[in-house]
């Protein structure tokens, strides 16, 4: 089953720990335990947070995840209110991400497979 996933990432491809601040974000194809396709977007979250109130950036939030068609968010942290937000859109959420970001997305997703 494929999966579409969304994680912030760093210049040197780790984790970005600050999903609402992230400058980039990857959107992550995964099929079968494998990465398929891997693209790289910048949001400029970091700048973009405090332009306007926290309901606006959570709506810009929201619409790169539908835009992108994702399933799954991979962060190491995201606030009770994102983690509302992303429940009442049936988004997936993987916390404690850190490391290697392609590793963080597929181990957080191999979580989710049923036991073979």
């Amino acid at each position: 089953m494929t999966v579409i996933a969304c994680v912030p990432v760093q210049p040197d491809g780790s984790v970005d720990p600050r999903w609402g601040r992230a400058d980039r974000l990857a959107v992550v194809e995964v099929d079968d335990g494998r990465i398929d396709s891997w693209e790289e977007f910048q949001v400029d979250w970091s700048v973009r947070h405090d332009e306007g109130s926290s309901a606006r950036h959570h709506a810009r939030v929201a619409r790169f995840l539908l835009e992108h068609h994702v399933g799954a968010v991979v962060a190491h942290h995201v606030g009770e209110g994102m983690v509302r937000q992303l429940a009442t859109m049936k988004v997936a959420l993987h916390l404690d991400a850190e490391g290697d970001a392609r590793a963080a997305v597929l181990a957080a997703l191999a979580s989710d497979a049923p036991d073979a």
